[in-house]
Formats: structure tokens, C-alpha cells, sequence
């Protein structure tokens, strides 16, 4: 069934569609920082529920596990009921998580709410890539995308020293039950301001239950998702393992360093992650044709520095941990390519499955192997983390390789076959992302056009 045209009645990439970022962007870095909130406060967490490590670390693996199973799910609801109404259920779940971790007692509570806090937080990013998607131009999208991941990390930096201050000054109670209160205020901003979509009419596709299984086969097909998907795999999970889980016992434990100075590392990584973000996205957005390339070659860089590193003689210099610091925390912005692969591979109306399962790939990898380099400490080192030493840390931090080079190789394999499919379904397509063009939207559906790439003639403000 022919689908009904869409009239563009709103501008693209102008004031409107910013004033729509900016507030889903808010909400995004609020949800940054219920992630990442745990980080400083998990000694308070341990004395507060009386768990040990074991039950700590599961807050976050629980948390991360239901962000990346959700992913799928959210984005068949995305495409069925549209990024508003899914940023609004993901704020409101966020909120109440983070209300309840604040008066939350037991062991137990605490693990709901945590397990509350990533559901709502799997519904934000790919909600505002779609936004992102259908409200800027072509030659925006991958500078707006890398914007975004570049100002996410406000809500990592908030989490660290100033959530440290305010749990000390204020307690646990208060500092966390302001932190929820802040998305009553911006639920009311996300009503007010933001707008599914810049087209008349339907904005999403009305998905029947029993056609679901066929639209998802036809997106899991496609290669560029599998390319997308396996760019954010390989490129994503060494930074998470790092900044999330085992970087700083592998300074402190492994290198030798204060507690100081890893932490000053692990903020190294935000920092090294908001100036590469918009190098990034200037790069795909100058050269389309190299996207994949561009993830292969920080790829092979993140697997040189940690093969330097853990072969050297040693407890590594300063120098050299600085280094190893940059080039894996680079992964994180490089990863963000992946949606701009999505962007370019599906239209609109499938954009939100197609995003999720992208998104998807880089938790399953950090899941992963930080499941792995647990457990191969624990049967290394049963002593526990008192006896972790740094020949330990090589043998485990060892498991991240075999994630990389069958990451890679999968990148190399579905960029060759997206290849011969955009020949396929667009001919001259490949010659115009040589040229630095980027294609439309929904190069997936031969002979359907996306709508609303330029401009409208008249200005309405926006």
C-alpha cells in the first residue's frame, strides 16, 4: 500500500529544530548522570545497604543489562507511538528510579529502582536520535549527533566532583532526591517544546503485532544496520569497560597510582571524548564514504595502544597511560558514527528499530567483557581484589582482543556488502559519497525519495 505524502510544514536545521535539541539534549544529559551517578557514591552505597562488592557492581550490570535487552522493544515503540511520548515514559521512569534510589533501604530496593532507572534511560538517546534524524538537514545530522554525545557527557562530569560534594555536604536522601526532581521540570519543557516531526500527518508507522517479525526481518537484513551495528560493538565497549568498571582498580591495583591521580585519568576520558566528538562529526560529514574507515582506524589504534601497554615491561609511565587513556576514550565519540550509518540505511519510519538495534552492539560488548574480565580475575586472583596484582589485570584486560578483531572484521564484511547494496539500490550512489555527498535518508527503499530534505520557501519563524 502506497504510503500517504507527507507535507513539510515546519523548517529543518533552523531555530525551531534547535530550541527541540536543546531540551531533548537535557534530558539525555540528566540521563547520563542517573547512570553514572553511582560512580562516586559507591562506597556510601555499600555502607548504606550493607552489600558487598559483588552486590555492588550489580547495580550497574543489572542497570546496563536492562538498558541494552530494552533496546529492540523501545524501538519498535518509537516507530509506533514517536520519540515525545517515548521521552516523556523515559523521564517519567527515570524520575521515580531515581526518587525511589533515594529513599530505597534494602539491597533490594535499591536494585529495582536501578533496574527502573535503565528503563526509562534506554527510551532517551535513541528517541533524540530520531529527532535528530528528522529535524536537520543531511549535511547537519552527523555534527548535531556528535554534538550530542560530545554534551552528554555534562551529565558524566556533574556525576563526578559536584555529586561528590553534594553527598557530602547534603547526604545521600537529599543530594539524590534533587537530582530526580529535576525532570518534573523537564517533563514540562519536553510538552512544551518538542514536536515529533516537521511533516504533516502521520509521523510514525502504525506496526501490526503479527507484521512485526517481518518489518524487523527486512531492517536485520539490511547490511547497513549490521554495518552500524557492529561499528558501535567494536568501537564503544573499550571505553565502557574502562570509564564504567575496571579502569580504575587496573590504575590503582595494576599501575600503581593514587586513587588522585586515576580519577584525574578517568575524567581524562570526558574530557578526550568532548573534543573528539566534534572532530568526528566534521569527518563524516566531509567524507561519507569513509565512515567505516574512520571506526577501523581508531579500532586498530585502541588495540595497538592496549597491546603496548600490557606488553610493557613493567608498570607503564605516565605518558604512555595518558596516551592509552585518549586514544580508548576516542572510541566513544567514533562509535556515534553508527547512527549516522542508520540514519543513512532506513527511513524515518523505521529509523527507531533500526537504532535500537545499533545501539544495542556496544552494550552487548561491554556487557561482555566485563562479565569476562571478572571472571577471569576471580579465578586468577580468588584472593579477591586485595591480591589483584598487575600480571592479573594482562591476562584479563586480554579477553577486550577477541571483542575487537571479530568487531573489525565484521565491520570490514558488511561494509563491503553495504557497498554493493547502495550500487544495487541506488546507482551513482557510491560515486556521490566519494564526492563527499551524503545520501538521503531511506536509501534502503529504491524509488521512494525522503521527504522534507530542503527547506521551505517561507520562513514560519521556526
Amino acid at each position: 500500500m502506497t504510503r500517504p505524502l507527507k507535507r513539510q510544514i515546519h523548517n529543518i536545521g533552523r531555530r525551531r529544530a534547535w530550541v527541540i535539541w536543546v531540551v531533548a539534549l537535557a534530558v539525555y544529559i540528566l540521563a547520563v548522570f542517573h547512570r553514572t551517578s553511582l560512580g562516586v557514591a559507591g562506597l556510601l552505597a555499600a555502607d548504606r545497604f550493607g552489600i558487598n562488592a559483588a552486590q555492588l557492581s550489580t547495580f550497574t550490570v543489572l542497570q546496563l543489562t536492562v538498558y541494552a535487552v530494552m533496546q529492540v522493544p523501545i524501538g519498535v515503540a518509537l516507530d509506533r507511538f514517536g520519540p515525545k511520548r517515548l521521552i516523556l515514559l523515559g523521564l517519567a521512569l527515570m524520575t521515580g528510579g531515581q526518587m525511589w534510589f533515594a529513599f530505597a533501604g534494602t539491597f533490594e530496593a535499591g536494585v529495582l529502582a536501578r533496574i527502573l532507572l535503565g528503563a526509562g534511560d534506554a527510551m532517551i538517546f535513541i528517541s533524540l536520535m530520531r529527532l535528530v534524524a528528522l529535524w536537520f538537514r543531511v549535511k547537519q545530522a552527523p555534527i548535531v549527533t556528535q554534538l550530542t554525545g560530545m554534551l552528554g557527557q555534562i551529565g558524566a562530569l556533574t556525576a563526578a566532583t559536584p555529586l561528590a560534594f553534594a553527598l557530602a555536604r547534603w547526604g545521600w536522601t537529599h543530594t539524590f532526591a534533587f537530582a530526580a526532581s529535576l525532570g518534573f521540570a523537564l517533563l514540562i519543557a519536553v510538552v512544551v517544546a518538542v514536536k515529533d516531526t516537521p511533516y504533516s500527518g502521520e509521523a510514525i508507522e502504525r506496526i501490526k503485532i503479527r507484521a512485526l517479525a517481518w518489518t524487523m526481518r527486512d531492517i536485520w537484513q539490511n547490511p547497513g544496520t549490521r554495518l552500524g551495528m557492529y561499528s558501535h560493538f567494536t568501537s564503544m565497549f573499550g571505553a565502557n569497560v574502562f570509564g564504567l568498571l575496571w579502569g580504575y582498580p587496573f590504575l590503582v591495583a595494576g599501575q600503581g597510582l593514587s586513587p588522585a591521580a586515576a580519577s584525574t585519568l578517568i575524567m581524562l576520558m570526558t574530557v578526550t571524548a568532548i573534543v573528539v566528538g566534534p572532530i568526528t562529526g566534521r569527518a563524516v560529514a566531509r567524507y561519507p564514504y569513509h565512515r567505516s574507515w574512520i571506526v577501523l582506524s581508531i579500532v586498530i589504534a585502541i588495540m595497538i595502544m592496549w597491546a603496548v601497554v600490557l606488553l610493557w615491561p613493567g608498570q607503564a609511565p605516565m605518558w604512555l597511560l595518558v596516551l592509552l587513556i585518549v586514544v580508548t576514550a576516542s572510541g566513544g565519540p567514533v562509535s556515534m558514527v553508527s547512527f549516522d550509518l542508520a540514519r543513512t540505511f532506513h527511513r524515518p519510519e523505521r529509523l527507531g528499530r533500526a537504532t535500537g538495534v545499533v545501539n544495542m552492539g556496544g552494550f552487548i560488548a561491554s556487557l561482555g567483557s566485563m562479565w569476562l574480565i571478572g571472571f577471569i580475575l576471580d579465578v586468577v586472583a580468588p584472593g579477591g581484589p586485595a591480591t589483584y596484582t598487575l600480571d592479573h589485570f594482562r591476562i584479563a584486560l586480554s579477553v577486550m582482543f577477541p571483542f575487537w578483531f571479530f568487531g573489525g572484521v565484521q565491520v570490514w564484511r558488511y561494509r563491503q556488502k553495504s557497498k554493493a547494496f547502495i550500487e544495487q539500490v541506488s546507482p551513482g550512489g557510491l560515486e556521490r559519497l566519494r564526492r563527499g555527498e551524503s545520501l538521503l535518508p531511506g536509501v534502503s527503499f529504491p524509488g521512494e525519495e525522503s521527504q522534507g530534505t530542503d527547506e521551505l520557501d517561507d520562513d514560519d519563524g521556526s
